[in-house]
C-alpha cells in the first residue's frame, strides 16, 4: 500500500526548507523549483547547471558541489541525477512531484527544444540544445529521453515515499493544480 500523497488543495505540515521537485524533462520542475524558492525566501540551486560542463560534460565537481549545497538549512532544486538523489532525498524536507500525462509534458518539452535551438539559447556552460535532427540519431536526445524514462520518475517517487513516509509528497498533475498550489498551500506555510 502506498502512502497518501497531498494534493493542490492539501495544508502543509510544516513550512519546508529543502524542496526536491520530481518530474520528467519538460515537466516543468526549473520552473516550479524557482517558484518554490521566491515563496519561500530560499535559494533555488538548478541542478543542470552544476552537472554539465562544457560540451555537455558531467563537471567533475559536481557531486562535492551538491554535498556543499545540501548541507544548506535551505535551498530548493529538482531532484534527478542517481548519483546525488538519495543524498538530496535525505536531507530533503518536501517532495514536489509533477505528474503530467506524458502528451503533456512532450508538447511543452518539443516547444521549449525548439525555441531554446532556434534561439540557439545558452542553457549551461556555453551549451546550446543540439541540432533538431539528431533527435533521429542520438538516443539520449532530451526528446527521446523523456518519452523513454517518463514511467520511470512515478516509480521513483512512489518508492521514496514508502521509505520516507515522514517526506510530504505533493502530487500535481497539470499546470491548474501547480499554480493552485503555489498560491495556496504553499504560501500559506510561509505565513
Amino acid at each position: 500500500m502506498s502512502p497518501p500523497l497531498l494534493t493542490a488543495a492539501d495544508p502543509l505540515p510544516t513550512r519546508p526548507h529543502r524542496v526536491l521537485v520530481a518530474g520528467t524533462s519538460g515537466s516543468g520542475k526549473t520552473t516550479v523549483a524557482r517558484q518554490t524558492a521566491t515563496t519561500l525566501g530560499a535559494p533555488h540551486i538548478e541542478i543542470d547547471s552544476l552537472f554539465h560542463g562544457p560540451g555537455w560534460t558531467p563537471r567533475p565537481t559536481f557531486e562535492a558541489d551538491v554535498e556543499r549545497f545540501a548541507a544548506q538549512p535551505e535551498w530548493v532544486t529538482e531532484w534527478q541525477y542517481s548519483a546525488v538523489r538519495a543524498r538530496l532525498a535525505a536531507r530533503a524536507d518536501l517532495l514536489i512531484w509533477l505528474d503530467l500525462p506524458r502528451g503533456v509534458v512532450m508538447r511543452q518539452l518539443t516547444r521549449r527544444t525548439f525555441v531554446r535551438r532556434f534561439r540557439r539559447q545558452e542553457l549551461w556552460n556555453g551549451n546550446v540544445e543540439s541540432p533538431l535532427w539528431t533527435v533521429f540519431t542520438d538516443r539520449d536526445h532530451i526528446l527521446r529521453w523523456a518519452w523513454r524514462t517518463h514511467h520511470a520518475n512515478s516509480a521513483r517517487v512512489l518508492h521514496l515515499a514508502q521509505d520516507r513516509p515522514d517526506l510530504p509528497v505533493v502530487r500535481l498533475r497539470d499546470r491548474d493544480e501547480a499554480r493552485a498550489w503555489l498560491t495556496g498551500p504553499l504560501r500559506k506555510s510561509t505565513t
